[in-house]
């Protein structure tokens, strides 16, 4: 979950949803792309993306600040804490808070207070929510997550070239909706014939992305960085979860039919 603005009583009655399913002893590891808000967060990623971050941040100092922006309840922060202790995050929805406890690590705070750090790492952007200013000139890295849907940005725009900073490397994961609808259609629609199901995983296409940016005179260091990291990465080092993307099609490297460029899913592609 990642600084989506929600009403009080919405969160309740889905929590209540969510406590129901949970009776229900559905399969391991479900939940979380089920219910994301609750446990997961509004983008799909493995442990390769928490040590790319990582390495990222590493790149600029040997204890680098680092920022999450909207973290929630801080289910991607918490991945990257284990690797950078000092990492912190802020959140702006201090109410979600009532369906979990509060990390000492997380302030709530949006992100026009944003302190100048290192890393930022900014997750999720409302819809006409456009605070990309606020972080360019308090960051002097930025790693962001977005959908194909456009999703950040008052104009859906994400970018952060237009405030100085050089876009250094991007890589493609499913978005949560994506495993969320095969999930939906393998275990919970029993109308839903083997055949038919096998006609919509054809029609995915898995449109999550990760953009790294820097301020130019960081940049080829972050390049250097990442690219030293991936010449060693192993993606045998995972989480359980990630099991659920196996099975569901998303593999690690696994290539999209319905895609024509950068077709493999979590191949970084160098700017």
């Amino acid at each position: 979950m990642h600084g989506v603005p929600f009403k009080l009583q919405e969160l309740r009655q889905a929590y209540t949803a969510y406590q129901e399913f949970l009776g229900k002893n559905p399969p391991a590891r479900h939940a979380r792309y089920i219910f994301p808000f609750f446990v997961g967060s509004y983008f799909t990623y493995r442990k390769v993306d928490v040590r790319r971050v990582v390495a990222i941040a590493g790149a600029i100092d040997e204890i680098p600040s680092y920022l999450d922006v909207g973290c929630g309840y801080g289910d991607f922060l918490e991945k990257v804490r284990g690797y950078l202790p000092q990492a912190t995050g802020i959140e702006k929805e201090g109410g979600i808070f009532e369906f979990a406890r509060k990390p000492d690590y997380v302030e709530i705070a949006g992100a026009e207070q944003c302190p100048a750090v290192d890393v930022a790492f900014v997750g999720w952007m409302e819809p006409g929510t456009d605070f990309r200013s606020r972080i360019a000139k308090a960051a002097k890295c930025v790693i962001t997550t977005f959908d194909a849907g456009g999703q950040c940005g008052i104009n859906g725009g994400c970018e952060y070239d237009e405030f100085d900073f050089e876009q250094v490397a991007w890589w493609r994961t499913p978005s949560w909706i994506d495993v969320n609808a095969e999930l939906m259609n393998r275990y919970y629609t029993p109308s839903l014939t083997v055949e038919r199901n096998e006609q919509l995983t054809k029609l995915r296409s898995a449109h999550n992305f990760w953009y790294v940016y820097a301020r130019p005179d960081l940049a080829e260091r972050v390049r250097a960085g990442l690219k030293a990291h991936l010449a060693a990465e192993n993606a045998n080092d995972c989480y359980d979860f990630e099991s659920v993307l196996d099975e569901c099609g998303f593999g690690y490297m696994e290539e999209l039919s319905t895609l024509t460029k950068a077709r493999k899913l979590w191949e970084v592609m160098f700017d």
